[in-house]
């Protein structure tokens, strides 16, 4: 064969992989990662999982064995194996997964003294070494934002990210994926498209992939009433399905639909989007139609205190519906005897809702 022949992996190497057990495959990614001149980071890390296992020190010892073996491949050879990582790494804008292992060889597989554990290794580091690499992030950010607060962040993709009150995001961009996970809070995301690189946030157990498009999303566990998801789009389309698995609970949405999910993630019907619009708490406001008292006062507590309690769980129940500025309270609590059937009573700094006496 011509060292310009190109040849794919030999047959059995990808059964090789599979064969790793889950030791040896941490073993082996270790061994990649340790190659040329690891960080001291990294190196401790990796005297770290050694030393906390009999079995991995083991596992490793025996990869650096298989690694040496390597010597007995024909040079030439180890050199293109090796190089096929290196030359994809350089490759600018890599494909969504790696390319076909194919290799120039300059020699024939039954020459030589190699064995076939040092094949297995040679196709085993390559792949695992590609994934790793693939896999590293090449931008991390945590944002937050507290009570009352707001904020608008640039990404270096060319997306936006608008926070509101009491939101965390934690934002991991990868060479083929970039990923949002929203533990608390809601945002308005404006994805800047990117088809070989799709968007994706992860908010409770709901899974918003996009590529370009303006929505927003919504997750706030700790309002009660309000466990699950809402997702709201603006422009564009939005695929909703849940994190775990896609299963057949999977929607696409278009500009001017929203869909909720329960805490489990199960989907409502899709629907449309209300007409203040898919985040009024960008312009100051927060709108509620048929809500829970008590759910409208804890929605009002995350743009700070409101030292309003209700105590009478038959007044938390009572239905609210209406826009406000959650940052002029008094004007909400002006306007509430007006529109439900209850009273305000102060208890030094807190002021108790209960219910208005019935009229004799």
């Amino acid at each position: 064969m011509s060292a310009q022949s190109p040849m794919p992996m030999p047959d059995g190497a990808n059964d090789c992989i599979d064969a790793i057990d889950h030791i040896d495959g941490e073993a082996l990614d270790w061994l990649v990662r340790s190659q040329g001149a690891p960080d001291a980071a990294t190196l401790q890390a990796l005297h770290a999982w050694r030393d906390a296992d009999p079995r991995h020190a083991a596992a490793l010892a025996r990869w650096q064995q298989e690694w040496r073996a390597l010597d007995a491949f024909p040079a030439t050879a180890v050199r293109q194996l090796r190089a096929g990582l290196t030359q994809d790494k350089a490759r600018a804008g890599a494909p969504a997964r790696p390319r076909a292992w194919t290799w120039s060889w300059s020699w024939s597989w039954g020459q030589g003294a190699a064995t076939a554990a040092s094949v297995c290794l040679v196709a085993a580091a390559t792949v695992m070494g590609y994934h790793h690499w693939q896999q590293q992030p090449v931008y991390e950010q945590a944002l937050s934002t507290g009570l009352g607060q707001q904020s608008e962040v640039h990404l270096p993709d060319g997306s936006t990210v608008r926070l509101d009150t009491n939101t965390r995001l934690d934002v991991t961009f990868r060479r083929q994926r970039r990923e949002v996970v929203l533990p608390e809070g809601q945002a308005v995301f404006r994805v800047q498209g990117d088809v070989a690189r799709p968007f994706d946030v992860l908010a409770g157990p709901l899974r918003i992939t996009v590529v370009g498009t303006r929505f927003s999303v919504r997750y706030t566990p700790g309002v009660p009433g309000d466990a699950g998801v809402r997702v709201a789009v603006e422009e564009g389309r939005v695929r909703v399905a849940r994190a775990a698995d896609a299963g057949p609970e999977v929607v696409e949405l278009t500009a001017g639909q929203q869909v909720r999910s329960a805490a489990d993630g199960h989907l409502a019907a899709i629907a449309p989007v209300p007409p203040a619009g898919i985040a009024p708490w960008r312009d100051g406001r927060v709108s509620f139609d048929d809500t829970p008292l008590s759910q409208a006062l804890a929605e009002f507590a995350r743009y700070g205190s409101t030292q309003l309690v209700v105590r009478d769980p038959g007044v938390g129940a009572l239905r609210l519906t209406g826009t406000f500025d959650p940052r002029r309270l008094d004007n909400f609590t002006r306007a509430l005897p007006s529109v439900l059937p209850v009273q305000l009573r102060a208890h030094g700094a807190v002021t108790e809702i209960v219910a208005a006496p019935h009229p004799q």
